[in-house]
């Protein structure tokens, strides 16, 4: 597995060249919630005042995501977009916020984060949740902070995130743990014995 990365630090890192120019900086990261993983970047100019560019970045445009930059061969990987477009597709695979559901029903709590997998993946892993106590039972914080794997099925529509029921057995409260858990859900996926 790739190192996890919060999608809420993507937000104002730089997008530079593999020849050190820095071209613009993140403001939205949009998801392809049906391949369950990133599809790209809206954009913004690199100075402070500025506003958001006309342009975006597609994934498959992406050198490589890192903890301090996202790394483009050449300043003609930002593809000219209507700003309205943009928009359209910031706002369908925006996932801060959504209510999460399980297939069953059971609404479990709103996501604060996205851990997606840096490098060249993009792969979208688990959740971040402001969790209802009825998935934390016996949890010794006050907050309800917890991080759910993605799981083999994904569905967003609008401000909803549906997840497997299942997924809720792997409900952790802190990231190390999280990351030991999603190894075993990732081989329980392919069907590897503990």
């Amino acid at each position: 597995m790739n190192e996890l990365m919060a999608v809420r630090s993507l937000t104002t890192l730089p997008v530079v060249t593999l020849g050190g120019d820095a071209v613009a900086h993140v403001k939205d990261t949009v998801f392809d919630a049906s391949a369950a993983r990133i599809a790209g970047f809206t954009l913004t100019g690199r100075s402070l005042l500025s506003g958001p560019l006309p342009q975006d970045l597609p994934w498959p445009a992406v050198h490589c995501l890192g903890h301090h930059a996202v790394m483009v061969h050449g300043r003609e990987a930002l593809l000219d977009v209507p700003v309205s477009v943009a928009r359209r597709d910031a706002l369908r695979g925006r996932l801060l916020g959504a209510q999460v559901v399980t297939e069953a029903g059971d609404v479990v709590g709103t996501v604060l984060d996205v851990l997606v997998e840096g490098g060249t993946s993009g792969r979208v892993v688990a959740f971040r949740l402001a969790a209802h106590r009825e998935l934390v039972h016996g949890s010794r914080h006050r907050r309800h902070r917890v991080y759910v794997p993605r799981g083999e099925a994904l569905s967003a529509s609008g401000r909803t995130l549906v997840i497997p029921a299942h997924a809720t057995a792997y409900v952790t409260d802190d990231l190390p743990g999280f990351v030991t858990r999603a190894g075993a859900h990732h081989d329980r996926g392919r069907g590897v014995s503990p």
